[in-house]
C-alpha cells in the first residue's frame, strides 16, 4: 500500500486490494471509501470484494464512484457528506489517488482555507491548483468563467516593492493599464521599526495608509489572492473572483511565522517578550529597555531567510547603548542566540561589528534557534544544533527576550505553480523574470534570488523589473540586470551605523566614495542617511517611481 496522508484523520491511495483490509485496520483506520468505478482495470477487484474484506476486519466502507475526469460538485458533496458520517480516520482510493485528493480538496472548500487546502494535497504528492478556482467558489464550479476585470498588468502585492514597480512602470509607460492586489489598508515603513524600538522614531511616522500611496492612474483590487493560474493568465482572488493579466508582478512580501516557535504568540507585547518585527511591538520594545536596569537580555535570530538579517543584532546593539547612556550596562547580562554560525554573512563587516558586541559585553551564541518560550515563567529553550554534534536542548531565564520569528513564503505562494522546491517564487536572478512563465516577474522578499532581503533591495529591483517588463513590452530583451545589491544599515550605537552594502557573493557595492561613508566603519554620515536621508527617499521618491539612489546595471553588449 502506498498511503499518503492528507490530515490526521483522512489519507488516499492508489488502488488496494482485499488483502489490505487487515492492515488498514492495524493502522487505525476505521473506514474506507472507494472512488474507483469497477472494470476500470483487468486487474482491478470489484468493490465488493473489498467492502468484504473491510467489514470482515471491522471497517466500515463506501462505494462513491467517480469516472476519471467527471468529479462534479454533486460527487464532491457526496464525499463530504460520507467523511462526516464515517468514522476516522478514513482512507480514500482510486486508481492514482488523485480523484479521492480532489473529492477532499472540494469537500472541504467551505472550513479550510485554500491554501491550507493547497497545501495539505500537495505534500501528499497531489497538485490541485488545477481545480483552485473550484475550491475558491466553495467547492462549486463557478458558473460564470468569464475574468472579473483584466489588465496590462497586475502586481501582486502593495508593500514597497509593489508600488515602487507600479510607479516605476507609470513613469515609463502612462498608458499601461495596472492593477495592484492587496487587502491590507496600512502600508508601512518597516525599516523604521528598528529606530522605533531604540526610542528615535515614533510608531506612528512609519504607517500610511494604502489608498493615499497607490499611484494615480493604477487601479487597487482590495483583495487578498487565493491562487494563480499561469497557463491562464489568471489570479483568483478569495471568493472566486478572477483578474486576467498581459503581465504579472508578483511582490506579496514573506511571512513572520510566530507559530513555529511554542508558546510565542501567547506572550508576545507581555512578560518581556518583544519583536521590532511588528509595528504594534517595536514601543514595547523601547518601554522594556527603559524599564530594564538590571537582569539578562536575550535577542535571537532564526535560520535564514529572513528579511533585513541586521535587524535582531541591531535591536541588540540599541538596547546595549541605551543602557550604557543610561549607566545600567553593567547590570545586565547581553545573550545574542543565532540559529546561524557567524555574526554577519560578509565578513568585511563582521571586524566593526565584533568591537561593539566587545564593547557591550554581549555573549555570542551561534547554532542556537529558539524553540519555545514560556513566558510566566520566562523561560526560553533553544535547539543547539552545532556542526558534527548531537543537537540538545538548553533553557535560558530572561528578563526581556527580544524575537526574531522564523519566516517563509506566503502560504499562496508556496503551493502555486510560480514556487520552486522551498516555496519561494523561482525567478533568473539576473533579470527576476519567472523562470518558466516568461510573462511573469518577481522581486522583493518573496523571490529566490540569493539577496538580502532589504527595502533597499526592493528599491533596485523595482526600477529594474520595471525596465524589463517595459523592454518586452516593446518586443525588446531585458537592458538591465540585478546585481543583488541590497543594504543593511547596522545601528551600533545611537549616532553611528556600519553602512553594510553588498551584493551576490557577498561583493561590496558601496552608493559612496569612502571619504564621505565607509562602509566598513562606523560612521555618523551613515547614522544621518538612515535617520533624516532615508525615510523621505522612501516615501517620496521609492514609492513615487523617482529613481534615486538606483543604479542599475546595463546588459553587457559582449
Amino acid at each position: 500500500m502506498d498511503l499518503k496522508k492528507i490530515t490526521d484523520t483522512f489519507s488516499v491511495s492508489p488502488q488496494i486490494s482485499p488483502d489490505d483490509a487487515k492492515a488498514l485496520a492495524a493502522k487505525g483506520f476505521r473506514s474506507i471509501i472507494c472512488n474507483r468505478p469497477d472494470a476500470e482495470g483487468a486487474d482491478q477487484p470489484s468493490h465488493e470484494e473489498i467492502e468484504a474484506a473491510a467489514k470482515a476486519a471491522g471497517l466500515e466502507f463506501r462505494f462513491l464512484p467517480v469516472t476519471p475526469g467527471m468529479v462534479t460538485d454533486e460527487t464532491a458533496e457526496a464525499f463530504g457528506k460520507a467523511l462526516a458520517e464515517l468514522p476516522g480516520p478514513t482512507l480514500a482510493f482510486c486508481r492514482t489517488g488523485t480523484r479521492s485528493a480532489t473529492l477532499w480538496s472540494l469537500s472541504e472548500a467551505t472550513r479550510r482555507p485554500l491554501p491550507e487546502i493547497l497545501a495539505a494535497t500537495k505534500a501528499a504528492g497531489y497538485d490541485m491548483n488545477g481545480v483552485a478556482r473550484r475550491i475558491a467558489n466553495g467547492g462549486k464550479t463557478p458558473t460564470d468563467t468569464a475574468a472579473d476585470a483584466t489588465y496590462d498588468v497586475v502586481i501582486v502585492g502593495g508593500g514597497a516593492a509593489g508600488i515602487a514597480t507600479a510607479s516605476s512602470l507609470k513613469a515609463r509607460k502612462s498608458d499601461l493599464d495596472i492593477a495592484v492586489i492587496d487587502p491590507a489598508d496600512i502600508h508601512y515603513y518597516q525599516p523604521g521599526w528598528t529606530m522605533v524600538g531604540g526610542g528615535i522614531f515614533e510608531a506612528d511616522d512609519t504607517a500610511k495608509t494604502m489608498g493615499s500611496l497607490i499611484p494615480k492612474g493604477v487601479h487597487w483590487i482590495k483583495s487578498a489572492v487565493a491562487a494563480f493560474e499561469p497557463k491562464d493568465n489568471a489570479v483568483v482572488l478569495d471568493g472566486c473572483r478572477v483578474v486576467k493579466y498581459s503581465r504579472l508582478v508578483v511582490c506579496p512580501g514573506l511571512k513572520l511565522a510566530w507559530d513555529k516557535v511554542e508558546g510565542l504568540v501567547e506572550t508576545l507585547g507581555k512578560n518581556g517578550v518583544t519583536s521590532n518585527y511588528r509595528y504594534d511591538l517595536a514601543p514595547y520594545t523601547w518601554e522594556l529597555v527603559q524599564g530594564l536596569k538590571k537582569g539578562r537580555a536575550i535577542f535571537t535570530q532564526p535560520p535564514m531567510p529572513i528579511k533585513c538579517a541586521g535587524a535582531p543584532q541591531k535591536a541588540m546593539y540599541l538596547s546595549a547603548n541605551a543602557w550604557e547612556r543610561a549607566g545600567v550596562l553593567g547590570d545586565i547580562k547581553i545573550d545574542f542566540m543565532n540559529a546561524g554560525g557567524v555574526l554577519f554573512g560578509v565578513k568585511d563587516y563582521v571586524p566593526a561589528l565584533m568591537e561593539y558586541v566587545e564593547r557591550y559585553k554581549a555573549n555570542l551564541n551561534f547554532f542556537h534557534n529558539l524553540k519555545s518560550i514560556d513566558g510566566a515563567t520566562r523561560t526560553a529553550t533553544f535547539t543547539v544544533a552545532k556542526p558534527d554534534e548531537e543537537p540538545v536542548e538548553v533553557t535560558e531565564e530572561f528578563h526581556m527576550i527580544h524575537v526574531c520569528p522564523p519566516q517563509v513564503a506566503p502560504d499562496f505562494i508556496r503551493v502555486s505553480p510560480l514556487a520552486d522546491a522551498a516555496g519561494w517564487v523561482d525567478v533568473d536572478q539576473s533579470t527576476l523574470r519567472h523562470k518558466e512563465f516568461s510573462n511573469i516577474w518577481s522581486l522583493g522578499d518573496v523571490m529566490n534570488a540569493p539577496n538580502a532581503k532589504t527595502a533597499a533591495a526592493a528599491r533596485v529591483q523595482a526600477a529594474i523589473v520595471a525596465q524589463n517588463l517595459a523592454d518586452d513590452i516593446d518586443g525588446r530583451s531585458p537592458s538591465v540586470v540585478y546585481n543583488g545589491y541590497g543594504s543593511c544599515p547596522l545601528t551600533v550605537e545611537r549616532g553611528k551605523i556600519v553602512l553594510a552594502e553588498f551584493g551576490y557573493g557577498g561583493a561590496l557595492l558601496p552608493s559612496f566614495p569612502k571619504w564621505v561613508i565607509d562602509g566598513t566603519k562606523p560612521t555618523r554620515a551613515a547614522w544621518l542617511l538612515k535617520e533624516k536621508v532615508l525615510p523621505p527617499i522612501y516615501w517620496k521618491a521609492m514609492l513615487r517611481g523617482r529613481e534615486w539612489m538606483v543604479h542599475p546595471e546595463k546588459v553587457s553588449a559582449g
